[in-house]
């Protein structure tokens, strides 16, 4: 059995490597076509940065398809651009606006794997007569009792399993992921090693269609007239300053919230119906329950309840709570000590030490919509 697990002449197994230009899913490419796999390259064409910020050839539709391609050439494998971007812009672009206008705090990429990556690239890789689809996360597929299981990585500093919670089962069954079990430094290694000019290319910091982290000015091009001005109100009730806009806001910011002098202040919560920040002392930001939607469970689907880790931000370390399943795939998740700087728009993901066992999207109130 080869190192995807399955049987026979690795030449004899056709897989697709999703290949973004950066140095992950190069390496991820090349040991597939190292061990001797049938590998197809293939990369999504998913946003022109010009519609959004003028500036033409960027990011998911310039450089990085580019350095892909070079890739492939040097590893001698074929490489399909898929166009899409419509499907990008409808699935993930405008829920980002939309998010964003309704006071929460989105998280795209999550979004793009489950309703593009993972959904249809992996069909688009089955029509091709493939066995596998291979990506450069940095999260591990482990076979278990009951069947495939989805773990952190190896390397803490890495892991990535925070952004796949929306995976389903049957996707990661197909799923493989090669970089899991190694540090990001011997990744790098193995692309000086196979001569791939993206070895030194730099991580990606920003969202794709982001340009800068100016996701304020994308969002007003997408939505114009999004930045109203409204109050910035202590919990206590008083009136602090003004606004340009709650888009500029995210629950337990610190910086930049335009009032000066006496105690830090802390974003607590955003009110997009009345436009009002409001703000207090970091104790205001403690959160003892929350509420998700759209749960998605890996493996054995809970009944009633169950105490797990959880984890609300990909910034945060997960921390013991109970989650209690509730109708239509929502669930109510009661922290075991109080979470801080918890916001709607975010994920929820449960976590059974190092597994992932699903996760939800946090909402703002119990009444979810």
């Amino acid at each position: 059995m080869n190192s995807l697990g399955f049987e026979g002449n690795p030449k004899d197994t056709r897989i697709v490597v999703a290949m973004s230009g950066g140095v992950d899913s190069s390496v991820a490419a090349a040991l597939m076509v190292e061990e001797g796999f049938d590998v197809i390259g293939m990369t999504l064409q998913l946003y022109d940065h010009g519609i959004a910020v003028g500036k033409k050839g960027a990011c998911c539709a310039g450089q990085d398809i580019y350095d892909a391609r070079q890739v492939c050439d040097k590893l001698g494998i074929p490489h399909y651009v898929l166009d899409y971007e419509s499907r990008f812009s409808q699935a993930v672009i405008e829920d980002f606006a939309d998010s964003y206008l309704k006071g929460e705090t989105p998280i795209p990429c999550v979004r793009c794997n489950q309703q593009v990556k993972f959904k249809d690239m992996l069909s688009t890789a089955s029509d091709l007569g493939a066995k596998a689809l291979v990506t450069g996360h940095y999260v591990q597929r482990i076979i278990g009792e009951k069947g495939t299981e989805l773990h952190r990585a190896v390397d803490p500093t890495r892991d990535q399993s925070y952004f796949l919670f929306t995976t389903t089962q049957d996707q990661l069954d197909f799923l493989r992921f090669p970089l899991g079990g190694m540090p990001k430094a011997e990744t790098r290694k193995h692309a000086e090693c196979h001569g791939l000019e993206v070895a030194d290319k730099p991580d990606s910091q920003d969202i794709c269609f982001v340009p800068n982290g100016s996701y304020v000015s994308v969002l007003e091009k997408l939505r114009p007239g999004a930045l109203e001005e409204g109050d910035i109100v202590h919990v206590d009730g008083q009136v602090l300053g003004r606004h340009k806009g709650i888009i500029t806001f995210t629950v337990g910011q610190r910086k930049g919230l335009g009032i000066g002098g006496g105690e830090p202040l802390y974003v607590i919560r955003l009110e997009p119906k009345t436009h009002r920040v409001i703000v207090g002392p970091y104790e205001a930001l403690a959160c003892h329950e929350i509420y998700v939607k759209e749960v998605n469970w890996l493996g054995e689907t809970v009944k009633n309840s169950i105490r797990c880790d959880v984890k609300v931000r990909s910034t945060r370390p997960p921390v013991p709570a109970e989650v209690f399943l509730e109708e239509n795939n929502r669930a109510r998740v009661v922290f075991l000590s109080p979470e801080y700087g918890v916001a709607a728009g975010q994920a929820c993901v449960f976590y059974d030490k190092n597994r992932v066992l699903g996760g939800g999207w946090i909402v703002r109130e119990r009444a979810l919509t």
